[in-house]
């Protein structure tokens, strides 16, 4: 089992070409994805526990992708929570920070380093699952 990933992005091509990367490259297990912030913040209310990481754009066909980080204010210590934007400003960048996202990606250059923060996030989760297990005799 991969790293239980919901997915926040309008864009059709652009969704399936980062569910398609990161399933093959980074381990991921896609459990759910919104269009809208409405969607995404139902989802995410009514499945708690149901995710390790949170992948959101800011600029949806509804809504914004800022209500849904605020959503995920209060989660679990293992979930994580990334923004991929075209508009990763610095400015950007200090307001997700404030609403307590784990890191921020540029779409048009820092799709690599959100493969590599997947693929450490993954790693821990299963680290910390292997370790959870009670020992066998």
């Amino acid at each position: 089992m991969g790293l239980r990933t919901y997915i926040v992005e309008d864009n059709v091509t652009i969704r399936e070409n980062l569910i398609g990367t990161l399933e093959e490259l980074a381990l991921i297990q896609t459990v759910g994805i919104a269009e809208t912030e409405s969607d995404g913040r139902h989802w995410l209310e009514q499945n708690p526990e149901a995710w390790d990481l949170a992948i959101v754009d800011l600029f949806l066909k509804q809504g914004s992708g800022l209500g849904i980080l605020a959503a995920c204010k209060e989660r679990l210590p293992h979930q994580k929570v990334a923004v991929l934007s075209n508009y990763a400003t610095p400015d950007v960048r200090t307001r997700c920070a404030q609403l307590g996202v784990n890191a921020v990606f540029d779409k048009s250059n820092e799709i690599d380093a959100l493969v590599d923060y997947c693929i450490q996030h993954s790693t821990r989760a299963a680290t910390e699952t292997v370790s959870a297990l009670p020992p066998q005799s």
